[in-house]
C-alpha cells in the first residue's frame, strides 16, 4: 500500500474547500484513510497547516464509558458486578481520560499542544485554535449537544463540519437538531458519571436529554440530495465537508417530519 503523505492530507483538504481561518469540527477514521506516513500526527498537523492559528479546529473526545452499566456502556459485565463499576470507575480528568471509540486521531488531538477539552464526563470535545476556549468552556453536565454546548456553540460561529472515512452516524452535529426538534417520544433521562467535586471523587447523577441517533445516516442521506456538500478522497476514507448550519436546520425539519411517525 503507497503510504500517504501530510503534503498530500493538507493537498486534498485544501481541493475540497477547507481554508485557513475555518473553523470545523472533524471526525476522523485513520483505519479507512489507509497508511499514513507519520499516522495521526500527519493527519492533526495537515488539519492545523490548512486552517492556521486564525482558524479552529474541534473533535469529539467523549469516554462514554465513564456512564451508568445501566446504559448499557459496560455489558462485559454482569448485573451482579455493575456496584463496583459504580463506586470505582475513575473519575473523569480531562487531562488524562481517553476516549472511547472516538478513533487514533482525536485520542491524540484530546493532548496536542494547544488543544483545549470540555468539562463534560462522558461527552466532551476537544479544540485547538481561535475559538478553541469559547467552545469548551461550560459544557454543562445537562446540556452535552444542545444551544449553548460546545456544538451549539460552533453552530453560533457558522462552522462547517467535516467527514474523514465515516458518515453521518458519527456527525456530532446532528444531536443538535435532536435537541432542537419536537417530535413523539423526545424525553429526558437520568445519567450518572463517576466526577470530581473539590477533589473527591463522586458518582455523580443529572438529567440529560436522551441521545438518539439512529436515523442520522438517512438524515445524511436526504441532506446531500438538497444541499451542497464537497466531496473528496484520502487514500480510502471518502471526504465530505459541509456547511454545520445548513445540515443542522435540514435535520430539524427531517427529524419533525419523520421521527415518532
Amino acid at each position: 500500500m503507497k503510504p500517504i503523505t501530510k503534503a498530500e492530507i493538507a493537498k486534498e483538504l485544501k481541493n475540497i474547500g477547507l481554508g485557513r481561518g475555518a473553523t470545523v469540527i472533524v471526525h476522523t477514521s485513520l483505519g479507512k484513510i489507509g497508511y499514513v506516513c507519520g499516522g495521526a500526527q500527519a493527519v492533526i498537523e495537515a488539519l492545523i497547516e490548512t486552517v492556521g492559528p486564525e482558524g479552529t479546529l474541534m473533535m469529539p473526545t467523549q469516554s462514554w464509558k465513564n456512564l451508568d452499566p445501566e446504559d448499557g456502556v459496560h455489558d462485559a459485565v454482569g448485573r451482579e458486578d455493575w456496584e463496583i463499576i459504580r463506586e470505582n470507575w475513575p473519575a473523569y480528568d480531562k487531562r488524562i481520560t481517553p476516549t472511547n471509540t472516538m478513533g487514533a486521531v482525536a485520542e491524540m488531538f484530546r493532548s496536542w499542544p494547544g488543544t483545549i477539552r470540555s468539562d463534560h464526563p462522558a461527552r466532551s470535545v476537544a479544540a485547538w485554535g481561535r475559538h478553541a476556549e469559547d467552545l469548551v468552556r461550560e459544557h454543562d453536565l445537562s446540556n452535552i449537544f444542545g444551544d449553548g454546548s460546545p456544538i451549539g456553540k460552533l453552530y453560533e460561529l457558522d462552522g462547517q463540519v467535516l467527514l474523514i472515512g465515516v458518515g453521518y452516524d458519527k456527525n456530532t452535529s446532528l444531536h443538535l437538531a435532536d435537541a432542537r426538534a419536537n417530535y413523539p417520544g423526545k424525553h429526558n433521562v437520568v445519567e450518572h458519571s463517576a466526577i470530581l467535586e473539590d477533589g473527591k471523587r463522586i458518582w455523580q447523577a443529572y438529567e440529560t436529554l436522551y441521545v438518539d441517533g439512529e436515523d442520522f445516516t438517512e438524515i445524511g442521506e436526504a441532506f446531500e440530495k438538497t444541499f451542497p456538500v464537497t466531496h473528496g478522497r484520502i487514500g480510502g476514507a471518502e471526504l465530505r465537508l459541509m456547511n454545520q448550519r445548513e445540515v443542522v436546520d435540514f435535520a430539524v425539519a427531517w427529524i419533525e417530519k419523520h421521527r415518532g411517525k
